[in-house]
């Protein structure tokens, strides 16, 4: 048998194009030299600019957003002996720009940050077992304050869903699609360097989603459309009524949507002789959620009574889901975030945005994530084999492992090789001698943070 080294490079080739995400693209790329110099790592977009979408009040000549990643990553340690849902790590990282990274709420797009006095200042990631579930794209104002109202207070995001598709090998080409402020689709295709506004529109659109390589989209009506680059839409799926929003999640490779149903409901924590009937302490309250199976060839949505062994997640900026197996349990659950269910204690420092909620697609509960213990784990605290991570500031550690340091109160990270900063939390790259800075992308490949 031949060694793994020394595999054709154009089986390696081959091997990296079917590999979609550019973190297991940085973890082939690390396996050894022959298969780093066989295949060469791809451009990213991050530092695009991006017009302002149309009817924003602003000239269409003004260049108004710049694009940040976020992955979705779940996290182990291959250290301990016998794995359980306590071990298992939820975490969140913003790539704003390249070196620029941020720790992130799993289910919204709020930092935590300032980060605990006891959360360990270093990590070194190259013991974790690491699996990327989902990516997500934000876009962000660039010299422009939106209205608060607009934005709900906002400041510089663009709140809608964006998702991000490379339409070449080489990564030049690429587009983009959102929801416009009036409910319609938008698209940004590179070539174009331009918005284009998608006059398809009998309801208002509640999401968007790349399945199997391309754009689809639901609106609030349950009515999904596959939309082609040259922004034609076709029907996939008629109408199902009932819900309030509409998720659209890919499962085992398959398109699902989910319901959302809400409830208007006074504000919780008031006192009782506030008045509950102004508007201003009214608002929506999740109270259940239905799910479907898309049936292609019948253009229907199909109800589903379970899960079985899958495990869904809906979040601001992308949806996500995983095996039940994988989280060691709570098969048939959703997790979402609501306006509701709100933190209390220390965790209301850490995640300051709507709370984490848990339904159960099988017997119809929901709860806050604080009522079960044995899931809250998954996204806060760290599990307890992260302080074994740490390798302190330790010099000796240093040159030999690569280290992620947290900066308790901005939240940044910055990455460390052979005892030098690879990446500043200003983005800025220290290390200048080409050698070290080849061994960094080799050995970032062991890790989480990496580009």
């Amino acid at each position: 048998m031949a060694e793994w080294s020394q595999l054709p490079n154009e089986l390696l080739q081959e091997i990296a194009n079917r590999l979609e995400s550019p973190f297991y693209l940085l973890r082939f790329r690390s396996v050894c030299s022959s298969w780093r110099f066989a295949v060469t790592p791809r451009p990213s977009r991050l530092t695009s600019r991006f017009p302002f979408l149309p009817n924003d009040g602003i000239s269409e000549n003004t260049w108004g957003f710049h694009l940040s990643k976020h992955g979705i990553y779940l996290v182990s340690s291959s250290e301990t002996g016998t794995e359980t849902s306590s071990d298992l790590w939820l975490i969140k990282i913003e790539e704003n720009e390249p070196g620029r990274m941020h720790l992130l709420n799993p289910l919204s797009r709020s930092q935590i940050t300032p980060l605990p006095e006891d959360f360990p200042k270093v990590f070194d990631f190259s013991n974790c077992r690491v699996r990327e579930l989902g990516q997500a794209y934000v876009l962000h104002y660039v010299q422009f304050r939106p209205s608060v109202n607009a934005l709900n207070d906002a400041g510089h995001l663009y709140m809608e869903k964006v998702v991000f598709m490379s339409l070449g090998s080489n990564g030049d080409d690429f587009a983009l699609l959102t929801i416009h402020v009036s409910g319609k689709l938008v698209m940004f295709k590179s070539g174009d360097k331009r918005w284009t506004v998608i006059h398809d529109m009998p309801s208002l659109y509640d999401d968007v989603i790349i399945y199997k390589g391309s754009f689809y989209a639901v609106d609030y009506t349950g009515r999904a459309v596959l939309v082609g680059l040259s922004s034609n839409v076709s029907l996939v799926a008629n109408p199902e009524f009932g819900g309030d929003k509409k998720f659209l999640v890919e499962s085992s490779g398959e398109l699902l949507m989910v319901d959302m149903y809400l409830s208007v409901v006074p504000e919780p924590n008031l006192d009782d002789d506030e008045d509950y009937q102004h508007s201003q302490f009214m608002g929506d309250k999740t109270v259940k959620f239905k799910v479907f199976k898309l049936d292609r060839e019948r253009k229907k949505w199909v109800k589903m009574k379970n899960l079985g062994n899958r495990v869904l997640f809906l979040s601001d900026d992308c949806t996500f889901s995983t095996s039940a197996f994988d989280l060691y349990g709570c098969k048939n659950c959703i997790f979402f975030t609501d306006n509701f269910f709100y933190i209390s204690g220390e965790d209301d420092e850490i995640f300051k945005s709507r709370a984490i909620g848990v339904y159960d697609l099988e017997n119809g509960s929901i709860a806050p994530l604080a009522d079960y213990p044995e899931y809250s784990k998954l996204f806060w605290p760290p599990p307890d084999w992260h302080k074994l991570m740490s390798s302190g500031v330790s010099a000796s550690l240093r040159t030999s492992k690569l280290c992620v340091e947290f900066n308790r109160g901005s939240g940044l990270l910055s990455v460390h090789f052979g005892g030098v900063t690879l990446k500043h939390a200003t983005g800025s790259i220290l290390a200048v001698n080409p050698q070290i800075r080849r061994a960094s992308l080799i050995r970032q490949g062991q890790g989480i943070l990496m580009n």
